[in-house]
């Protein structure tokens, strides 16, 4: 009789998780991450995971942001104008 092989059990597995569904939910799951970083509690391994998930976070938000700003440039005639805020 052969041993089956067993995965090792983790607990949210950055390469595991799953893709926000919005430029909003990710950054508010990236908030939620650094507060648990910064509060110094983590073991090294969840820290570390969780270090990774916020690298991913992070990269979606900056290529959602790219992608809207290059939509305002194509809205825009391809230059990009200063927002006013008001």
């Amino acid at each position: 009789m052969t041993p089956t092989p067993t995965t090792p059990k983790t607990s949210r597995s950055s390469a595991g998780a799953k893709p926000p569904v919005s430029y909003e939910a990710a950054l508010e799951e990236l908030e939620q991450l650094v507060a648990q970083i910064d509060a110094g509690q983590l073991p090294l391994d969840q820290l570390l995971s969780r270090y990774q998930r916020g690298a991913q976070l992070l990269a979606f938000c900056r290529e959602r942001l790219a992608a809207v700003e290059n939509q305002i440039q194509q809205l825009e005639g391809g230059e990009l104008k200063p927002w006013s805020g008001a």
